[in-house]
């Protein structure tokens, strides 16, 4: 059971991002979030966090394990915490 990050290599907006999940359980992601990172519960992304390159460092210090993407998701998964985006259907209108 650990709080995994990966490599801040995802840009966004003109910064470098990391994910950070937990293998164990959304509640154990959520307490870590709040009280070691600061970041606001409403930026939970469905099974993780996105977390800013400045706050990388700060996670990995604070208890998270840095690994890879795909072991990062390889644990999630495993977990059974791994929740995909539903894919847009072909009936439905895009936003423009």
């Amino acid at each position: 059971m650990a709080l995994l990050i990966d490599t801040p290599v995802w840009p966004w907006r003109g910064r470098l991002w990391s994910h950070l999940v937990s293998d164990a359980s959304y509640e154990e992601l959520h307490a870590f979030v709040a009280a070691e990172l600061g970041i606001p519960r409403r930026a939970f992304q469905g099974d993780h966090y996105d977390v800013p390159a400045e706050l990388f460092e700060v996670a990995v210090a604070a208890g998270a394990e840095a690994v890879t993407c795909r072991v990062l998701l390889a644990r999630l998964q495993a977990a059974g915490l791994r929740r995909r985006k539903p894919r847009a259907s072909a009936a439905a209108p895009v936003p423009r």
